[in-house]
């Protein structure tokens, strides 16, 4: 952590406020959800098949996941604000190519390059452990990513409501106007935090293997990435179980499918209020054994011909509860392994998640039928959660024996 002054709001020679960050956060997500109601008028209008449409999600997370294998590593160089900076211009101008564009192909290599707001995300959890001590980063990070569990809850509703009005391009064109503001924000109030460094920026790529040789960085990134699992299992098999299973129309699905989101941001409020008192590994470890509680009772339900759309669903605000408390702890314990390449270690962990996650939605999908939908995924959901239980587990059993060898 650097000797930094208190943030004061508007103030760029301070470290930022925690507004800006819950900004930058939450902007990152509303640009991968808002326009999700406009896919079918999408596929309409550029007269596509809804296949290819849907590219427009895949290729986003693909671009997402590698560029934080970058950005990373060239923040801890460069630092925080121009990197996040050059990724809100890029962003803007890529959300322009989108809402202008003619065609499916253009309208997909904007939305490619519309991935580069993930400095957004990914640095504003670095400028946190930048500012602040292990067990209070997971604390700030939590209500950082407070707004990361709104955003999912209303923002295919307003897309929905502004493609009703105004048209498709309408939500592209609230991110653009969204995106400005937080550009002139970040701009006016975010001061530079990261710690000075004389490594090259070969130098600071190569720092890697000191990141991938850390048995604690890998127990916490799985953690995370594990119990985050789960919810990615569910964003690909939770549609198909809501229409094939429950017989739901579009507007019931879209009404239960953001439930987790509520769970999501008790559990954050919770990481935010209890984290320093409470301590890292034990907000966990509690975090991922509520999120494995709460699918092992679902599939239990299920066995015992209890199931039910409410079950199902309801059930999943204590994923989004484990998940709520995991990740903003995981996350602060990946960053203070190396607290130097905090933004390496952001990158990085960010990737495993989101290159993880993509692989076990897609999974999901295939493994889905109509006569065992909800049992297929509740157990793929309950193998990664236990798998994350296992994982804090390792890091707190290690830290435990090494405290043992220094007595």
């Amino acid at each position: 952590m650097n000797d930094l002054p208190p943030p004061r709001l508007l103030d760029r020679t301070t470290p930022p406020h925690i507004l800006t960050l819950m900004l930058l956060a939450g902007l990152s997500t509303l640009a991968l959800n808002i326009f999700l109601p406009s896919l079918p008028g999408m596929t309409a209008y550029f007269e596509t098949d809804y296949g290819l449409m849907q590219l427009s999600v895949a290729v986003y997370l693909g671009v997402n996941a590698v560029l934080q294998l970058l950005i990373g590593p060239i923040s801890d160089k460069l630092g925080r604000r121009p990197i996040i900076l050059g990724g809100l211009v890029i962003f803007l101008l890529a959300t322009l190519g989108c809402m202008l564009a003619q065609n499916v192909w253009v309208f997909l290599f904007f939305r490619m390059m519309q991935a580069a707001i993930v400095a957004a995300m990914a640095l504003s959890r670095a400028v946190v452990r930048d500012m602040v001590p292990e067990a209070q980063a997971a604390s700030m990070i939590g209500y950082v990513t407070m707004g990361m569990a709104v955003v999912p809850m209303v923002g295919p509703a307003i897309g929905g409501a502004l493609d009703a009005v105004l048209g498709w391009q309408a939500s592209f064109g609230a991110l653009f106007l969204l995106g400005a503001v937080v550009l002139w924000l970040t701009w006016a109030d975010l001061g530079e935090t990261a710690p000075v460094t004389t490594h090259t920026m070969g130098q600071q790529f190569r720092e890697y293997p000191e990141l991938l040789t850390s048995p604690r960085f890998w127990g916490y990134a799985s953690a995370s990435a594990l119990s985050s699992g789960a919810f990615f299992v569910y964003l690909g098999g939770a549609p198909f179980v809501g229409d094939q299973v429950f017989g739901l129309s579009p507007a019931e699905l879209g009404l239960f499918f953001g439930v987790p989101a509520i769970g999501y941001f008790t559990g954050n409020f919770l990481a935010g209020r209890y984290s320093v008192r409470i301590g890292v590994n034990r907000m966990v470890l509690w975090g991922t054994l509520v999120n494995a509680a709460g699918i092992g009772l679902n599939l239990a339900l299920f066995y015992a011909g209890l199931g039910s759309v409410l079950s199902f669903f309801g059930l999943m605000t204590l994923m989004g509860l484990g998940n709520g408390m995991t990740i903003p702890n995981a996350t602060a314990g990946m960053l203070s392994v190396r607290p130097h390449l905090a933004g390496t270690a952001s990158g990085l962990g960010g990737a495993l998640m989101i290159g993880g996650g993509a692989a076990l939605s897609a999974l999901a999908g295939l493994l889905l039928k109509p006569e065992n939908a909800a049992f297929a995924i509740l157990w793929l959901m309950l193998a990664t959660a236990l798998l994350g239980i296992a994982a804090i587990a390792f890091v707190i059993w290690r830290q435990h024996r090494l405290e043992r060898q220094e007595v």
